[in-house]
């Protein structure tokens, strides 16, 4: 018993990787007592719920045609997957009017999805424990969004995470099946769509890539067979808009621009010119090589944790990038990459205490309502400053000298 309360064993308890899962028990069940005094003390703030309803109830009442799905907030714009998940929650909670208990759904919702990220993060034996402090407890705007406000960008994230579980498990039909039910709730999961399609290539070659391609597309045909069947031009306009218009009011990250320069379509397509060069450049950097090593890794059949750290990086940057240079990004969006932002940070080669500095100034500019011209370029700023250290962190056989000692010793 003395040995558990020795300093030594709690620094290691507080610091030690290897200590993660365990200590994200705890953290799980202290959320579950935070999430229910939200739900009981903070009052509920309606934005995009009673939309969503008023959404699925025209396909309760049998309407397919997906041009005529529309709600308060205008017309449907989400994927087939969104109408079947959130027409589960019309009928559990009366028509979408109990709306204490879908607060208590989505605080469900919440833990599982904590649950897949601390999986991740256990796997990789990257994080330190103590980042769950931060990154389970602090956040208001990431609790608000999951359980004052009822955002479906939430259960996309629980789909992706639960995919990239399985990816790291080298369950690929499987992890295909869930990203692309992911996608079928809300077209952000394709921000991460560079880096698993890399991912697919360097581990499966080419027939195994066409093959998870296959299993992505059919899962979108399934779900959305009964809409395109009724109107099918209808539904893949409504459906899949990439050229969706975003209002000015709600940007998060472009607040001190110009208006006009916000909605200039020459904007856009520079936005669209830096995403693509991002890509490539760090797809040389840690696409290419570190998903050589996952692919060498896999052909010995290590079960390592390097091996989860070569996978998660490229799928968090890819995203993160994605939203680096999103034309607009509104305050549910953050939940896109909250909790990857610890692993992306503790992927640079900063100082600790720089580390909590930008997380905190990011929780800051997310929390700044509405969005000012300062919060939205120190958004910009701290963007900049991760990408900049991943860089710096590339790969430079670091990481993979360790793949290749590693492949030796299991020679």
């Amino acid at each position: 018993m003395k040995q558990y309360l020795s300093k030594d064993f709690l620094v290691k308890v507080v610091c030690h990787p290897s200590y993660f899962g365990r200590v994200s028990v705890l953290f799980i069940l202290a959320e579950i007592v935070i999430n229910v005094l939200i739900i009981n003390k903070i009052k509920y703030t309606e934005i995009d719920w009673v939309a969503y309803m008023q959404e699925v109830e025209g396909v309760a009442n049998g309407t397919w045609d997906y041009t005529k799905l529309k709600g308060d907030t205008g017309p449907l714009v989400y994927p087939a997957g969104f109408v079947y998940f959130f027409l589960g929650l019309y009928h559990l909670t009366g028509r979408g009017t109990n709306i204490h208990l879908a607060q208590y759904i989505f605080a469900f919702l919440y833990i599982v999805l904590l649950a897949l990220v601390c999986r991740l993060f256990h796997k990789s034996q990257k994080m330190p424990p103590y980042v769950l402090l931060v990154m389970c407890c602090t956040s208001y705007r990431v609790h608000s969004i999951l359980v004052l406000r009822l955002f479906n960008d939430s259960v996309a994230m629980i789909f992706l995470y639960g995919a990239m579980n399985l990816f790291i498990e080298n369950q690929w039909a499987l992890g295909s099946l869930v990203y692309s039910l992911a996608v079928s709730l809300k077209m952000n999961i394709l921000l991460f769509a560079p880096a698993l399609l890399l991912a697919y290539l360097r581990c499966l070659g080419l027939w195994g890539t066409i093959k998870q391609l296959t299993i992505c597309a059919s899962v979108q045909l399934v779900l959305g067979a009964p809409f395109l069947l009724a109107n099918p031009i209808g539904y893949i306009k409504m459906a899949f808009d990439l050229g969706r218009v975003f209002l000015f009011k709600w940007t998060v990250n472009w607040r001190f621009l110009p208006e006009e320069v916000f909605l200039n379509p020459f904007f856009h397509l520079s936005l669209l010119c830096l995403h693509v060069a991002l890509l490539g450049l760090f797809a040389y950097t840690h696409g290419n090589k570190f998903l050589s090593s996952y692919y060498n890794l896999i052909q010995v059949d290590t079960r390592l944790n390097i091996k989860s750290q070569l996978f998660i990086l490229p799928m968090f940057l890819s995203n993160f990038i994605g939203m680096a240079v999103s034309r607009s990004l509104h305050y549910q969006f953050y939940i896109w990459y909250y909790h990857s932002l610890p692993y992306l940070l503790w992927s640079t080669p900063y100082r600790i205490s720089t580390r909590f500095l930008l997380m905190g100034v990011i929780e800051l500019c997310w929390n700044t309502y509405p969005s000012t011209w300062w919060s939205s370029g120190l958004l910009h700023c701290c963007h900049f400053a991760i990408l900049l250290g991943i860089y710096m962190e590339r790969p430079k056989d670091k990481i993979l000298k360790k793949v290749r000692n590693m492949l030796e010793k299991n020679k």
